[in-house]
Order: C-alpha cells, then structure tokens, then sequence
C-alpha cells in the first residue's frame, strides 16, 4: 500500500559545487544531496575536497559556482548566521563548546538576551531560568548531562551530546558530523550511534564524514564518494562492498592498496632490547607494566580509551612521571618525567593529538619539521634558514609531504600531510625508539599507509618502534601486539593475529592467561 505521508524534498541539495583558491582547484563541479532522516556518508581521501564542502555547506565560504538548497529554498546569504544556524550544523572532531562554562551557558551563548522591565531598564539575566530551559532542551533530545556541569568535566561523547542539542534546538534537522568517533572509545561509538538512530527517526538528517569505513556500513544507508576535489560515486552503501569503496577513494584496483609495508618481522632474538620497561606503574592509569622491543621491532599497545595504554605511552616520552619501576633505552637508565631527558635517551615521539601536541600552525612545514633539531642547523646555537630549508626538504622526499614548499605554513596543509609532518620532527633526531601514539587517527587510507610505512621504516633500518593505538588498522603493522585492559598487559599476540581475538582482549574479554597466539615467549 502507498505511504500516505507527503514525499518531501532533499533537506540539502548541493550542485554543480566549484571552488578555487588561488592556483589550487578543491571542488570542481561536486554536488550531494541528503534526504530527510537519511545517514549520508562523505568519505574520500585528505584533500579530497570534503572540507571544502563542508565550509560551503555551513556558509563559512561562499562557492564560484553551483547551487545550494536547504529543503528546496536558497541558501541563507553568507554571513545570516541565524539563518544558517536554523538550517544546518557542524559537530566537529575538535569540540567547540567553552570548557569554562556550564552546559547551560553553552546551550544558550549568544542567546540569553536580558529582558526589559516595563520601566525600560534591563532585567538581569534570570540563571535559574536559563538552567531550567537548559534542561528541558537536553531532556527534549534525550541528553543524560546536568546543565550546571562545567564543560570541561564532561566527557568526549557527552560534549558531542551538548553540541548536537545545541544544533537542534536552533531548528536545525540537518547536522554534518566531522569524525565524530575518533575520539571515542567502543562504547561512547555504540551510544553515539543509538542516539543519531533515536534522531533520524524524527526525521533529524545527518551527513557522516569518517575514515573508518566500518563505521559507514554500520550507520549510513547512502554514501558518497569524492576524490580530487571532483563527485565520484553516489550509492546505497548495500551495494558498494569495502574494496569497492577503497577503488573509488583511491582511483586504484585492489592491486594498488596492498600496502607496502609487510610485518616482515626482522627483529633480532637475541641480543639486548632497544627499550625496557621494568614495573612501570602511574596511580589511575596502569600497574607494574614490564615490556621490551628489540631492534627491528614494532610492538603494538592496544587498548580502549580507558586502558592506560596511551599514559604508558606518554610516560616512555617524558611527560607523566610514574610512581614506580625503571625504563632503559640501549642498556641505559633514562630520567622518567623529563621530556627533554627521554629526547636525550632517544626516544622519538609522536602525540595523539597534532593540533594540540604536535604542530605550530602559523610556522612553517620546515621550522615545524625541525624543532627537535635545532642545534644540528647551524653553530654555536643558531639557526641556519639554508640548513633547516635543505633538512626540511630531505624530510619532505623521505615522508611524501604534499606540500608546495618547505615555506608553507602547516595549517595550510591536509591531514594526512600534518601528521607527516608530526613524524617527521619525531625522527629528525634518528631515535633508538620512536613512540607513536594513534599514528594515523583523522587521516584517510592512502596517507594511513604512507605514515604506517613510515613508523614500519624505523624497525627496518634497525631501531624500533612503539605504536599505541586502539586502531585494528594502526596494529596491523606490528610484529606482535600487547593488549591492554584496565591499567594491565592481558595478552599478548604475534603478527596474524585475528581482529576478533585482539578486540576481545582489548574489551576485557580475556583474562591474564588468554594464550600468546603462535608466541614462544621473548618478552
């Protein structure tokens, strides 16, 4: 029988999207459209155009050519951020609400306007009211959160819970998601996951961009495809198997994403390890963690977010002081607490977050990529800009940097780029040890492969390397896998091991005594 319910248009319909800035085409000719209470994923490779058109979507830049319509009107001229604020919103991987202010005042900002008195003066703001309204709004949405709690204190999932109602209660049904789940852990994803179900049921439409593909086929029915700034491929994700969807990221047959690396597990048996970790303990974070990595080795540490596994990664580069046991790097005891000490020692670091860790975005690709070395570039503590161009530029061939020159400022690049450009400054000093904690999170699969490649190439010429992650993918490349559960080593697995397997240890599944897959022990 007929649905008799009217059939409504797109709530957004780009077309014919071009834009340019200077020399360099990021949209030539895209279009998307998403219907009402649709999951539409965007995926494509850094650089692909995706945010691009997000900024155009949101009415942050205008494009040169092309339509945009929000339920089949016009797009609000730029700069009516009511107008905009009413039709769309983007929740962003780096969070935008104020950490100093509550919940409520979040909600409201902008918007808590004093009433007039009816002598004409202005009424104070009224902040029981404000709170009551905040927490009507946050039950009307079906957000669990006080709305006297600060900001700060709440969690990822929950910030992005508060950004959500806020989009919504503008009016908003259309909402871009910007990797919302990278910072997650499984199940802050699992509960993000039911509300966006819970919304779309009401008829909320959402536009999902990730680089975790197994997230689109467990939340999108439609995804969309760019790749050099040009529309690819609009299709049910039903029909569109991964290899399929990897070809059209790509431009590529399955023949050209084999990565080029291979766990080739050249590490040396026997003689001395490059690291050891002797009863490592932080209060809260991790107990008694004993581990060793031999040169020619890539030893993973995966775990969930609450695991401990990236403070026992911080605490190897210096920046958490543990409260017991001993690391030793080629034979030598190394000051904990201290990161210039573990630079010293040679331990290479790569953060987890590049914009808050890892990069100065207003300096360029070459001081960023040689801040570690600056007494290598010139004597008597100055700094030659030739040495640091031509050092810049070896670093730049060596990672495959898209860049147009060792001038160009970092936050103008994608990324993928930035992240290279992260591991760069990390192996500028030739480290023993190069700790890599979730190397490749936020960046698409071509530069997952290159940056992997490149934490693979430090094992290979002899060294060895550290990777924290809880990303299968990150793992993959390690010539065996500690997981981590609550602050402990559980298990321990060899390359090959099966996603399952390690996924379970990871979630707890598996007590202390889960067997070493095909692992004569050397740890």
């Amino acid at each position: 029988m007929a649905d008799p319910s009217p059939v409504r248009g797109p709530v957004v319909e780009a077309d014919g999207i071009s834009k340019r800035f200077g020399a360099t085409v990021a949209l030539s000719d895209a279009r998307i459209s998403v219907a009402p209470g649709e999951a539409h994923a965007l995926v494509g490779r850094n650089g692909a155009g995706k945010s691009t058109l997000v900024s155009i979507l949101t009415g942050l830049q205008n494009p040169d050519t092309g339509t945009l319509r929000f339920d089949g009107e016009p797009a609000p001229a730029r700069g009516d951020t009511d107008a905009w604020r009413s039709r769309v919103a983007c929740v962003y991987q780096r969070s935008t609400v104020i950490p100093a202010l509550t919940v409520a005042e979040n909600l409201f900002l902008n918007r808590h306007r004093p009433d007039r008195q009816s002598s004409g003066a202005l009424r104070p703001i009224s902040w029981k009211r404000l709170r009551s309204r905040a927490g009507e709004l946050l039950a009307e949405y079906g957000v669990d959160v006080d709305p006297t709690a600060r900001a700060e204190d709440l969690t990822v999932e929950q910030r992005q819970f508060v950004e959500i109602a806020r989009a919504l209660s503008f009016g908003a049904r259309f909402i871009i998601l910007d990797e919302p789940t990278a910072k997650l852990d499984a199940r802050g994803i699992g509960r993000l996951f039911e509300k966006l179900h819970e919304l779309q049921r009401q008829g909320v439409a959402f536009l999902f961009i990730s680089h975790h593909l197994q997230e689109v086929y467990e939340l999108c029915s439609t995804v969309t495809v760019y790749r050099d700034a040009r529309h690819i491929v609009t299709a049910p994700v039903a029909d569109l198997d991964q290899q399929a969807l990897v070809e059209a990221m790509t431009g590529e047959t399955s023949r050209g994403t084999e990565p080029s690396w291979s766990v080739t597990g050249r590490a040396l048996p026997e003689g001395p390890p490059l690291l050891d970790v002797t009863g490592l303990s932080l209060a809260g974070h991790y107990h008694d963690i004993d581990l060793t990595a031999r040169p020619g080795e890539v030893v993973g540490l995966a775990g969930a977010a609450a695991s401990g596994n990236v403070q026992l990664g911080e605490t190897l580069a210096g920046l958490h002081r543990p409260q017991a046991g001993t690391v030793s790097v080629a034979g030598r005891p190394v000051r904990t607490g201290k990161v210039p000490a573990a630079l010293a020692a040679g331990i290479g670091f790569v953060p987890e977050d590049r914009h808050v860790q890892g990069l100065v975005p207003q300096r360029s690709v070459a001081e960023n990529a040689t801040l570690t070395v600056t007494d290598q570039l010139g004597p008597f503590g100055t700094v030659l800009p030739s040495r640091t161009r031509a050092f810049a530029r070896r670093m730049i061939d060596d990672l495959d940097i898209k860049t147009p020159g060792p001038a160009t400022p970092v936050a103008a690049l994608s990324g993928g780029n930035q992240q290279k450009v992260v591991i760069a400054r990390a192996l500028a000093t030739r480290p023993h040890v190069l700790v890599a904690i979730r190397p490749t999170n936020g960046v698409d699969i071509k530069s997952k492969e290159s940056l992997l490649g490149a934490v693979r190439q430090v094992a290979d010429d002899g060294r060895t390397a550290l990777i924290v992650s809880d990303e299968l993918d990150d793992l993959r490349v390690c010539d065996r896998v500690l997981a981590m559960f609550h602050g402990r080593v559980v298990a321990e697995f060899d390359a090959g091991w099966s996603d399952e397997h390690l996924v379970a240890a990871m979630e707890g599944m598996t007590g202390p005594t889960h067997p070493k897959e095909n692992h004569d022990s050397h740890h």
